[in-house]
């Protein structure tokens, strides 16, 4: 698989995160070796768990909190600490890893004893925008310590495996530092110096995963409307899917030239394309609001006099700069 975000409930293979995965991973946990760093995992839904067993199969030393408690009770049986408190989940590890829901969380739990963080080095896999993470690494720093931001390009079940890897920005010394333990999550793509970093190149992949996906389900529903089923479809939808990369390497050269020249395609040929989807949906009896505001995008760059360009002077449109393009 070739870095894609894949978003399946943890929760159904579990089993294998838990179980027979962690054996896969060629730890060195039960095998007499050397103990290796130890780490504290704040956060235990279904990634704060498969963190916390990869590194428990591979000799870390892990200690484990979150605010249900019975969360840990797997974890606890394959050998992690079961902190009491937020406190003492910092106390016992200077490698924090923190894998909660949002920033907002982050302050919820530790906001309280941002004294304790002192010294620590937080590594934060929460999910959230560039501008909160800059903050939240910034409010950390404040409290002393030393603070990397990381964008999980994983799913639960994939973690330990050659398919995962995280996106890291912060102080390089520091990812460098605790590289053995982020490589035991997936590979190492350091992004650079600012924390915003590695929650935009995450927000960037999930944004076209999640509009990719939408676009599937819509076309699941209209197939659907019409007889067709999803496994007759599927060969199709995996084939159209497949050819966008080849778009995308058609289209990128010309993008990074900000030409949008109309040789190719037109937008005008693209509206026209859309308002039948648009048109095909409704008369199924489908809600069409997705293609519709697809639709509307296309039509703004009507508006905007880009009729005779290819579709990629779009991009223009989304960055409010369409007056700029070369009509010749």
């Amino acid at each position: 698989m070739d870095r894609a975000f894949v978003l399946a409930d943890a929760e159904l293979r579990w089993g294998d995160v838990m179980g027979e995965s962690t054996s896969k991973m060629g730890g060195n946990g039960a095998d007499g070796s050397a103990a290796k760093q130890p780490v504290t995992v704040i956060g235990l839904g279904p990634m704060g768990r498969a963190i916390s067993a990869a590194l428990l199969e591979r000799g870390h030393r892990v200690t484990v909190w979150n605010r249900t408690a019975s969360r840990a009770d797997e974890l606890v049986a394959k050998g992690a600490a079961r902190a009491a408190s937020p406190e003492e989940a910092l106390a016992a590890s200077e490698l924090v890893l923190v894998v909660l829901t949002d920033y907002a969380a982050m302050h919820q739990i530790l906001g309280p004893v941002a004294d304790s963080l002192a010294g620590k080095v937080v590594a934060n896999f929460s999910s959230d925008t560039p501008e909160r993470t800059r903050a939240g690494a910034a409010w950390a720093e404040s409290h002393g310590a030393r603070y990397v931001a990381g964008g999980l390009g994983v799913s639960a079940v994939q973690v330990g495996t050659d398919e995962a890897f995280v996106y890291f920005a912060g102080p390089k010394d520091v990812v460098e530092e605790h590289r053995e333990v982020f490589e035991v999550i997936g590979s190492v793509d350091y992004r650079g110096a600012d924390h915003g970093l590695a929650p935009l190149w995450y927000q960037l992949q999930l944004g076209l995963f999640w509009s990719s996906l939408t676009a599937y389900l819509h076309t699941v529903a209209v197939a659907g409307a019409n007889g067709i089923s999803p496994e007759e479809l599927l060969p199709y939808a995996v084939q159209t899917a497949d050819s966008v990369a080849g778009f995308l390497k058609f289209y990128t050269p010309r993008l990074q030239a900000g030409s949008h020249e109309g040789d190719v395609d037109r937008l005008s040929m693209g509206v026209a394309s859309v308002e039948h989807v648009v048109d095909t949906a409704r008369d199924s009896g489908v809600d069409a609001a997705l293609p519709e505001a697809l639709l509307s995008v296309f039509r703004r760059g009507m508006d905007a006099g880009l009729a005779d360009r290819s579709v990629t002077s779009l991009v223009e449109v989304f960055r409010g700069s369409e007056a700029s393009v070369n009509h010749g």
